[in-house]
């Protein structure tokens, strides 16, 4: 599975996903240019111990990524689809693209691609939710597609339970 971030501006969101994708063995992409330094101490808070752990690539654009992959499937999550984000199925080397937090992908990019976008349903109303959240959502939904393949089975607690 492989999450890519197009020009991602808060380091905080960044250094969550960066978390997220750690825990779950996603390969992670941050397109250029960046809003913040891979130093930022936001960032590296964020995603705390696990960087470690996580498989993040910078790429310099998104064009470079996508031809390099133009054999695999691509999903474009933005507020602006038609189709349910669990309305597709994901196959296990798909890439997940998510934009900048400050407008989505730009449009060029969206109206390229517009089959194979994708929506998290919410209020008409509002405007969108936290990158962070929605990389978390969509993931979660294509590994549960998946069966979660090598994913712990059973959870554990510690001590004694009374």
């Amino acid at each position: 599975m492989n999450i890519v971030l197009v020009e991602p501006e808060i380091p905080q969101n960044a250094g969550n996903i960066v978390r997220t994708c750690s825990i779950t063995g996603t390969n992670l992409f941050l397109v250029r240019p960046l809003g913040f330094e891979l130093s930022d101490k936001h960032y590296k808070r964020a995603g705390l111990d696990y960087f470690d752990f996580a498989n993040v690539k910078i790429v310099d654009n998104f064009e470079s990524l996508y031809e390099a992959n133009k054999d695999k499937q691509f999903f474009f999550a933005t507020t602006k689809a038609q189709k349910n984000y669990i309305d597709v199925s994901y196959p296990d080397d798909c890439f997940i693209v998510f934009g900048k937090e400050s407008f989505g992908l730009r449009e060029s990019l969206l109206k390229e691609h517009y089959k194979d976008c994708i929506r998290i349903p919410m209020l008409s109303d509002r405007r969108s939710l936290n990158l962070s959240n929605s990389v978390a959502i969509i993931l979660y939904e294509a590994l549960r597609q998946q069966g979660f393949k090598g994913f712990e089975e059973n959870g554990h607690l510690t001590g004694r339970i009374d």
